[in-house]
């Protein structure tokens, strides 16, 4: 089964961080293990948002954060944000079409 990681983070510097995920999107070509990623803003509070990242496996997330340009992007968007992003790691256990 897949692997899905939860980042969830507060900023009112939205344009600055769709630059640097373009940015990384562009310096991981051909190393990222990501297969899917969401970026998502809560519609009833505008700076708090949630991005939804898929991977193939746990293995292949943890490759992927351990990615030099994964780690240098993240502390940038770490700064970019309120307070530190909160993570969460789910092993998918079911995923139906509907």
């Amino acid at each position: 089964m897949s692997f899905v990681q939860i980042i969830e983070y507060e900023t009112d510097r939205r344009e600055e961080l769709d630059r640097l995920f373009d940015e990384w999107t562009t310096a991981t070509e051909g190393k990222r293990t990501a297969t899917h990623e969401m970026h998502t803003r809560d519609r009833d509070r505008p700076s708090h948002f949630v991005d939804i990242v898929e991977f193939p496996s746990y293995d292949a997330a943890m490759r992927n954060s351990d990615l030099p340009e994964t780690r240098r992007i993240a502390e940038e968007i770490r700064a970019l944000c309120s307070d530190d992003p909160r993570f969460l790691n789910l092993e998918v256990v079911r995923d139906d079409s509907l």
